[in-house]
């Protein structure tokens, strides 16, 4: 089988709003068939907050003129923001032959894996998904999957502003600590972060699949 980097098309979008990418992802995996290719975007958000499908409004607490968007991906409520990179793999899990607890253990495994190139040890939790260091989250996820396809993904703190997560409980923890990459002294330029992110998460894709295959 050829490899994530061969299959899937990498898309740097920018900064874009939620809501058009929303759009976007649903329209693409609504239409998309059996010959359609994967797609994996990468980009940055304008502030705003996501309450995903089973998310509880009592976690905002305090969000003050940012929007708020009810959204249908897993989850409870997160934030985004410039200087957050955002990864929404576009997959026919099929085709990969992934569950949908296999593709959010390769999205962890992405970061881990980023971070562990960056001399940071981050790990994963089995009580709460995401990535986390010295107990802070780096890396939320939330992924949706319609008709055996994936979109939604995972938001990596890099340089953003933190102050937005005390205004929520984030992924529905009170008081649960947020960090980001600049404070571990890991600040390479954005562009250079998002490559490197998305080679890691097609390096992670592959790994799922082969053990998808065994």
């Amino acid at each position: 089988m050829a490899s994530a980097r061969e299959l899937i098309h990498t898309r740097y979008l920018g900064e874009r709003d939620y809501r058009e990418m929303w759009s976007a992802m649903r329209a693409f995996t609504a239409e998309r068939d059996a010959s359609t290719a994967d797609e994996l975007w990468l980009l940055q958000h304008p502030p705003v907050y996501t309450l995903g499908q089973a998310g509880r409004r009592e976690h905002l607490l305090d969000t003050g003129e940012t929007p708020v968007v009810e959204t249908d991906r897993g989850g409870q409520v997160t934030w985004h923001g410039p200087g957050q990179l955002v990864a929404y793999p576009l997959l026919d899990l099929r085709r990969w032959r992934l569950g949908v607890r296999d593709l959010v253990h390769a999205l962890e495994a992405s970061v881990i894996a980023l971070l562990g190139d960056y001399g940071v040890t981050a790990v994963r939790r089995a009580d709460a998904p995401g990535v986390y260091v010295d107990g802070a989250k780096i890396a939320a996820l939330g992924v949706r999957v319609s008709r055996g396809c994936s979109y939604h993904g995972l938001a990596l703190n890099a340089c953003n502003d933190l102050a937005p997560f005390r205004r929520i409980n984030p992924c529905g923890h009170a008081g649960m600590p947020v960090t980001r990459l600049h404070d571990l002294g890991v600040a390479p330029p954005l562009d250079q972060l998002e490559a490197e992110l998305a080679s890691a998460l097609l390096q992670a894709l592959d790994a799922a699949g082969r053990q998808a295959r065994r």
